[in-house]
């Protein structure tokens, strides 16, 4: 990885860990201007506290046990995956984990342009049983 794509992805790790904790104004150090992020549900946000918002309604709490990010450079932008799983609390109290995850992000100059996540927590939540195999 050259500079350029390395500040890109340490980037994408403290935007993650922010989120996570929850801290949406940290986060929101790591996104570009018109950052937009399509959730699930293709639910459109422009500011870390859109996402942060939603899983607070959908989760008790949540947090992401990533796996690996696949790093994808480009001539002025860089694509990041970041793939792991969920785990948390649903609103009732009920313990979850392995909710598989994914979320693309697309950078520039340190900064996250946009991001796409996708989960399996829709389907988890339609069929609860799924979640305790």
């Amino acid at each position: 990885m050259n500079e350029r794509t390395e500040r890109d992805l340490q980037a994408v790790k403290d935007y993650l860990d922010a989120s996570m904790a929850p801290d949406p104004v940290r986060a929101e150090k790591y996104i570009a201007p018109k950052f937009v992020c399509r959730f699930t549900g293709n639910r459109v946000f422009n500011t870390a506290s859109g996402p942060t918002g939603f899983n607070a309604k959908r989760y008790r709490w949540v947090k992401k046990r990533i796996e690996r990010y696949d790093v994808v450079p480009g001539d002025t932008e860089t694509i990041i995956y970041s793939l792991g799983f969920l785990y948390g609390e649903w609103p009732d109290g009920t313990p979850f984990d392995d909710n598989r995850y994914v979320d693309r992000f697309v950078v520039r100059d340190g900064l996250i342009l946009e991001t796409d996540v996708w989960n399996d927590s829709a389907e988890w939540i339609l069929e609860p049983s799924i979640s305790r195999r």
